[in-house]
């Protein structure tokens, strides 16, 4: 007896896991989701990015050796080389000579764009401005995914109550099948009833079923997010009188627009495309350079003319400098500028009328979910009285049937009421939590209403 009474109170703690509160769900979505840490990636892209930008403006500084074996037969007259015609020096004489000669050249080489009229600042500020838009992007992703969160977590908890309800339906439907079994035996009621019981308990077994399947697949999406064991994702049932009794009061009216990580998105990426129409302006503007180079050669012929010995030709025998001071324009670049300036203010309009329309959006949002919360207090308040009558009106047509003085089709029906009143419950139930859920969503008072929660 004592082992039995052990292996029950180990089953028992086994298949009641504790329930998790949708405070402590939010924790371990925003530290664990997978899509959350891809986003963390790319915003470790984009600061890289803006280190790498703001290294554009440093100097080429480049240092070139080579060693030479040829002829050096040359004629004089002008030509384009275009790149690949090899350059022969001097050389000219009044018969053709292929003898070999061997030169060396060893060259340090700088050239610096020192000034280009604020491109490199445009550069930078662009590259600032998209890191800022990759952090809003990450913020957005990161809100969106407490919203999915959030309301995966009110389904569930939904859905433990329509189980719950059902269980309650099944053992009722049990309870008539055994009464009406009870009084075909006897030969009170015709056996057709036991055939017609015995289907509508087997209805609501099949019922219970597929609420099941659907209450297994939501724990699995929570813990694709969260990083939880699904079999111990339990939602916390108390959580309706948690809010009544708090009595949060949620501004209909965008009070933390300046912050929304919604409108933030689309904020930021409509600054970045400024950022981007003024490295436009800048990047086709004319380019100061500073050019220097110091070098030195040496040939196996001498400055007589004179073919000597090929090593002669590997020691450094004239040294030279040069610095100079440039400035570029491409007259063309006033017709690119002008077009790439119109796509890219086209791009700006985009994106402002992308946060005008998000900023509608959530204000409209928070307009119904405000309508929806005054609904839902209306149908908190009558739902009591559906209930009290269909558990009444249940109760007397069980006890009519027993007795003889009413049929199985008005038992079940009577049955389908109370079933549905309780249905109407927990709807009325889930409907306002997340309308309330849904408002903070939009107005973004998410964390006001977790705190108050905790």
């Amino acid at each position: 007896m004592f082992l039995f009474l052990y292996l029950g109170l180990e089953t028992h703690a086994q298949v009641s896991p504790k329930p998790i509160g949708i405070v402590d769900l939010i924790d371990h979505v925003t530290a664990f989701s997978p899509a959350l840490a891809a986003d963390s990636a790319v915003v470790d892209i984009r600061a890289a990015h803006l280190k790498e930008t703001a290294a554009n403006a440093l100097p080429n500084l480049k240092l070139n050796y080579q060693a030479d074996l040829g002829t050096n037969n040359n004629v004089t007259g002008p030509y384009m080389a275009f790149g690949i015609v090899p350059s022969n020096s001097r050389g000219v004489r009044t018969v053709s000579n292929t003898q070999a000669a061997l030169t060396n050249l060893g060259i340090v080489s700088l050239d610096w764009e020192i000034y280009n009229f604020g491109a490199y600042k445009a550069q930078n500020a662009v590259a600032k401005s998209e890191l800022v838009a990759e952090h809003s992007r990450f913020a957005q992703r990161r809100y969106e995914t407490r919203a999915i969160a959030i309301d995966d977590y009110l389904t569930l908890l939904k859905l433990q109550d329509m189980l719950s309800i059902q269980q309650q339906n099944i053992k009722r439907n049990e309870q008539i099948n055994r009464s009406i079994i009870s009084l075909a035996r006897s030969g009170i009621r015709p056996g057709v009833d036991t055939s017609i019981a015995g289907a509508e308990l087997s209805k609501s077994r099949l019922n219970y079923i597929e609420m099941d399947n659907t209450y297994k697949k939501v724990q699995l999406d929570i813990a694709a997010i969260s990083g939880l064991n699904p079999q111990n994702i339990v939602a916390d049932s108390t959580i309706l009188d948690r809010l009544k009794l708090l009595e949060v009061n949620l501004s209909v009216n965008l009070t933390d627009s300046s912050s929304h990580p919604l409108l933030d998105f689309y904020r930021n990426h409509y600054f970045s495309s400024i950022e981007k129409e003024n490295l436009v302006k800048k990047a086709y503007n004319p380019k100061v350079s500073l050019q220097a180079a110091v070098w030195s050669r040496g040939s196996s012929i001498d400055a007589n003319d004179n073919f000597n010995r090929l090593s002669t030709g590997l020691y450094w025998q004239r040294e030279n400098y040069l610095v100079g001071l440039g400035i570029s324009y491409n007259l063309f670049d006033l017709r690119r500028r002008q077009l790439k300036l119109r796509t890219q203010k086209a791009n700006s309009n985009f994106y402002l009328k992308e946060l005008k329309q998000e900023r509608l959006m959530l204000s409209n949002a928070a307009l119904q979910a405000g309508v929806e919360i005054n609904t839902a207090h209306k149908r908190l308040e009558e739902i009591p009285n559906q209930l009290k009558a269909a558990s009444a009106g249940y109760r007397q047509k069980l006890s009519l049937y027993k007795n003889g003085l009413t049929d199985i089709i008005e038992l079940n029906t009577a049955l389908n009421i109370l079933y549905r009143a309780e249905s109407d419950f927990v709807n009325a139930k889930y409907l306002y939590i997340r309308a309330l859920f849904q408002r903070a969503i939009a107005t973004n008072q998410v964390d006001s209403l977790l705190n108050a929660l905790k």
